[in-house]
């Protein structure tokens, strides 16, 4: 699958339901969220997308903090947009920036494409000049910034080389909260 077919997904499914929220888009296509706690530990299930029976389902890993679900939720849709045929894919941080699987790929370019546009991006390069403050004011892990700077650069933006190749263990690193938000609960 080329950048262009994500960047138009994603540029259709914004301009057709007026929204670029996760939440609101699993909602308008149908889309049943399904909040599990599947616990913290480094080969804990993070989610997955599964179609059954005309039924659409994004089972999400509850016990992650917020910034952690936001992804992999835009990650799952992802596979329900452009693989949604396919059945069923499960995430697991092993795999999650495996750049030698190439739906995996596509779900990670596709979620960096939704959760953020272009301009913001830019204003914070500028705005700061650092990658990592970057991510860190867009609200995203940094190896999804690196997915999005694939993307621009893919569209003629002229972008440094992002301090950070994405890494598939980045997951278990990050700490877990004992008392974070549950917003999908």
């Amino acid at each position: 699958m080329k950048y262009e077919y994500i960047s138009r997904a994603v540029r259709k499914l914004k301009k057709k339901y007026g929204t670029g929220d996760v939440r609101e888009l699993c909602g308008a296509l149908k889309i049943v969220i399904n909040p599990v706690p599947m616990g913290t530990g480094r080969t804990a299930v993070k989610g997955f997308f599964i179609r059954s029976a005309r039924v659409k389902v994004i089972t999400i890993n509850s016990d992650l903090p917020e910034i952690v679900r936001r992804f992999i939720l835009a990650h799952e849709l992802g596979h329900a947009v452009l693989h949604g045929s396919s059945g069923c894919n499960t995430f697991h941080d092993v795999t999650l920036y495996d750049d030698s699987s190439e739906t995996e790929k596509e779900a990670n370019l596709f979620a960096a494409e939704l959760l953020m546009n272009d301009e913001d991006v830019l204003d914070q390069i500028n705005n700061d000049g650092t990658f990592f403050s970057a991510a860190s004011m867009l609200g995203v892990p940094m190896e999804l910034l690196d997915f999005k700077f694939r993307m621009m650069k893919w569209k003629g933006y002229k972008l440094v080389e992002p301090p950070v190749v994405s890494r598939s263990d980045f997951l278990k690193e990050i700490p877990i909260p004992e008392n974070h938000d549950d917003d999908y609960a």
